[in-house]
Parts: C-alpha cells; structure tokens; sequence
C-alpha cells in the first residue's frame, strides 16, 4: 500500500487482492467524514431532522406496508 499527500489531496493505492465490499465500506466512511467535515450542525439538529423525515416518511408510506 502506498499512501501520498499533494497540495489539493491524499492518494492511496491498494492491491487489486483487496476485498472490495471492504474497500466500499472505508469508502463510504470516508465521504461520510469529508462530507461532515465542515459542518456546524449539533447531534441534536441532526436528530430534528432525522425524526422529521422518518415521520415524513412513514405517513407516504404507511398505506403501503400495512393493509
């Protein structure tokens, strides 16, 4: 594995060996933590949020899943 900073960005290069369900999974961590990076959100923002879209959800959806 070779790991290499320039000015703009990180380079990792991998063997082509390596499982890639595994690499998808450090993948996504990795846009989850660049994504996050910069935000000035509190957890208890984020859990508003979340509760609001469930809520959202479940009434689009309820009729759907029980009949």
């Amino acid at each position: 594995m070779l790991i290499e900073r320039t000015d703009n960005e990180v380079i990792i290069c991998i063997p082509s060996y390596v499982d890639t369900n595994d690499l998808q999974k450090l993948i996504d961590f990795i846009s989850y933590k660049e994504v996050t990076a910069k935000t000035k959100a509190k957890q208890s923002d984020i859990d508003k949020l979340a509760t609001t879209v469930k809520k959202g959800w479940w009434k689009k959806n309820k009729s759907r899943l029980i009949k």
